[in-house]
């Protein structure tokens, strides 16, 4: 379907500058999730049979089922200003949203825009345009948009809460990894830096587009391709704003496992080394390291490489465990579905729960 966009001039607005930070780097650590979540109670009380995935594993949606073949899909993200076009930033919010949707198996349905608009700050053509960039891609994932809710606020924000459908023998979780299965994730890292980089003036123009390219690329050809494996997929999430080893870490301990990264093998866009090298590194991405640290045996890895894999990213790729004599036929059916960055980057295994060890590392230091 071929993307329009809004007829009105937008003005020469950095709505970066808006922001205090970039995209899910402005997400809580799971380290703050954890102490806010552990001061509410009533949420760990007796569950409904047919809440198939709630809050005990941190999945990516929660997933309840209305009947025997049928399951909705339910999930809300959104966030501050990670581009200055608002038409791009429309875009890569929603795709962002629609991930959590495809990292459990599902295909989304419905969407409802969530805004928070500076009303007396920024023009609200600029908002018709970050709605049209959201709209479009709801379109091409062929959901529709059902209404929203939007408040006045002096930091722009924008996402979507959204429903899909899944069947309920065929839901991806994140907590049933085997040990021995291979990690494969289906996008490059480097998001976070590359934004980060672009708050800060610093983003080459050409590796902004990148980067914009892969963040509005939907995740739903990848899960396609793990659909296609059927029982071959044993576990899956999306890498976003916890980064690579944050979500892994999730994964693996909802699944009482721990597991391998091969950094050699974790797929970098092009030149975001060279920036992270300038010091273009994300609060977030800080904190995400700080939370993995005690789950992370670094070996020799230089510190920029650690904060790489930690980084923290705004719709990313999927993590899927798979049985490992499937690899090959996923990795296969993700380059014919246009995902020729998709790599093997690790393994699970029995050990200590949740803990990750780097393999190979050092090269790069």
């Amino acid at each position: 379907m071929t993307e329009t966009r809004f007829s009105g001039i937008q003005p020469e607005v950095r709505l970066t500058r808006f922001s205090h930070g970039a995209g899910c780097a402005c997400k809580l650590s799971p380290a703050d999730l954890r102490t806010v979540l552990g001061l509410v109670h009533g949420l760990d009380g007796d569950r409904d049979p047919n809440l198939l995935v709630g809050l005990d594993t941190s999945d990516d949606a929660a997933v309840y089922r209305v009947r025997d073949d049928l399951a909705l899909v339910v999930t809300t993200d959104f966030f501050t200003p990670i581009v200055d076009d608002a038409y791009d930033w429309g875009r890569i919010a929603a795709t962002n949203a629609l991930s959590d949707v495809y990292a459990m198996g599902g295909t989304p349905l419905l969407a409802l825009n969530l805004v928070a608009w500076p009303r007396d700050g920024l023009p609200f053509e600029l908002l018709a345009r970050v709605l049209e960039g959201g709209n479009d891609v709801v379109r091409r994932a062929g959901a529709v948009i059902g209404g929203g809710h939007s408040i006045d606020d002096p930091e722009p924000k924008f996402g979507l809460a959204v429903v899909g459908t899944v069947h309920p023998a065929h839901v991806f979780t994140n907590r049933d990894a085997q040990p021995g299965d291979a990690l494969v994730l289906t996008k490059p890292v480097g998001l976070g830096v590359i934004s980060t980089a672009l708050k800060r003036d610093a983003a080459p123009p050409a590796l902004v587009d990148e980067a914009i390219r892969v963040m509005t690329t939907l995740n739903a050809d990848a899960r396609d391709a793990a659909l296609d494996l059927g029982d071959a997929i044993h576990a899956a999430t999306d890498v976003t704003g916890f980064g690579l080893l944050g979500h892994l870490r999730e994964l693996l301990h909802a699944s009482g496992l721990a597991g391998d990264i091969d950094v050699d093998a974790v797929p970098v866009i092009d030149g975001v080394r060279e920036l992270l090298a300038a010091g273009m590194v994300a609060g977030g991405t800080q904190r995400n390291h700080a939370f993995v640290d005690d789950y992370v045996d670094w070996g020799t890895l230089a510190h920029d490489e650690q904060l790489l894999l930690a980084d923290a990213q705004t719709s990313g790729g999927l993590l899927l465990a798979v049985e490992p004599g499937s690899t090959d036929r996923l990795v296969d059916a993700l380059e014919a579905r246009g995902t020729p960055a998709a790599a093997v980057v690790g393994a699970t295994r029995i050990g200590d729960t949740g803990t990750i060890a780097i393999k190979h590392p050092g090269i790069r230091e």
